[in-house]
């Protein structure tokens, strides 16, 4: 078993920045990869960015150049930093991990990009 637990969503201006952060523990097999999700109103839940145990990335094409995914592998812990935010950015944020028996959600951080 693997428990995720999101943090740092909030509140933010257009053009604003937020750092999200997943924490994970239980059973973590050192080949994994980690990926961060998002599902805003009325939409299907879409891949945002992930990243391996090797540390090789990818990102969606709309947050290409804004977002940057990171992980520190001996916190067991991924970021999502996310600059320039824009309105369409609003989403409940999901931390997912993936390895060769599944995969593991965690419970979601809102994410509100407004003025």
């Amino acid at each position: 078993q693997v428990q995720l637990v999101e943090s740092g969503g909030g509140l933010v201006q257009p053009g604003g920045s937020l750092r999200l952060s997943c924490a994970a523990s239980g059973r973590i097999f050192t080949i994994n990869i980690m990926g961060w999700y998002r599902q805003g109103p009325g939409k299907e839940r879409e891949l945002v960015a992930s990243i391996t145990s090797g540390s090789s990335t990818n990102y969606a094409d709309s947050v290409k150049g804004r977002f940057t995914i990171s992980r520190d592998n001996a916190k067991n812990t991924l970021y999502l930093q996310m600059n320039t935010l824009k309105p369409e950015d609003t989403a409940v944020y999901y931390c997912k991990y993936s390895y060769w028996g599944g995969d593991y959600w965690g419970q979601g951080t809102q994410v509100t990009v407004s003025s």
